[in-house]
């Protein structure tokens, strides 16, 4: 039986660091950190790579300490009110190869304890490249419609509608009766979907997210397609 990424001990350290977020306590506990969630998060995200060329050649699986698809544990401070130096999330992003940050299309994993989900989609574009999603929508809700509303999507995916993620209204240079009217006002472009903290420690979690992420392609080559990249 393949041994699965991680163990239980990732919630364990996450837990720790929450009670213990300072630099002091993780120099001390550095060392758990890479064994207990770096390498097998590395080691995950090498695996991975068949799972995203499964469904396109154009996203990567990047085992680079720094700007690859494991997120840096650090926290940037500068503008939050909220000053502790550490994640106490691991964030893994497989990026479309013509991205170079957060906000390209791509497929995401987050564990924290408690609040484990995946995600896809492109998360707070930059405003023109948002402006060019709606534009596509209004133009191609049957499109839309067939990327969002199957049964295989609906079924594992929920669009991300939290009105602290909404525009208060339609953009006015689109028509507020339109079919989908609330979707223009998305601010991410993006669809969740929970999970336990059993799938994440489980010896088939490549399997089980290449699964679910597959059921979301139609999402993924919508969004790529209306910002003009290949999928």
């Amino acid at each position: 039986m393949a041994q699965a990424y991680f163990s239980p001990k990732v919630f364990t350290f996450l837990k720790e660091l929450d009670s213990n977020n300072n630099k002091e306590w993780w120099e001390a506990n550095k060392e758990r950190y890479i064994e207990t969630i770096r390498e097998p998060a590395l080691a995950f995200i090498a695996d991975f790579e068949p799972q995203l060329h499964s469904m396109s050649p154009h996203f990567v699986a990047d085992t680079h300490l720094n700007g690859g698809s494991l997120m840096r544990p650090y926290r940037d401070v500068r503008f939050s009110r909220d000053k502790t130096p550490y994640k106490t999330n691991v964030g893994i992003q497989f990026r479309h190869e013509s991205g170079k940050d957060v906000h390209a299309p791509g497929f995401y994993v987050h564990i924290e304890p408690g609040q484990c989900f995946s995600g896809v989609g492109m998360w707070h574009p930059e405003p023109k490249v948002a402006r060019v999603i709606r534009q596509n929508i209004y133009d191609n809700p049957a499109d839309w419609k067939k990327a969002t509303r199957g049964k295989a999507f609906t079924d594992t995916w929920h669009l991300d509608t939290h009105e602290n993620e909404m525009l208060k209204r339609v953009p006015r240079e689109f028509d507020s009766g339109h079919a989908f009217a609330d979707d223009l006002r998305m601010k991410s472009f993006i669809a969740g979907r929970d999970m336990s903290q059993k799938t994440v420690t489980s010896s088939d979690l490549d399997a089980q997210l290449g699964a679910s992420f597959r059921k979301a392609s139609r999402l993924t080559e919508f969004l790529c397609s209306a910002v003009g990249i290949p999928y």
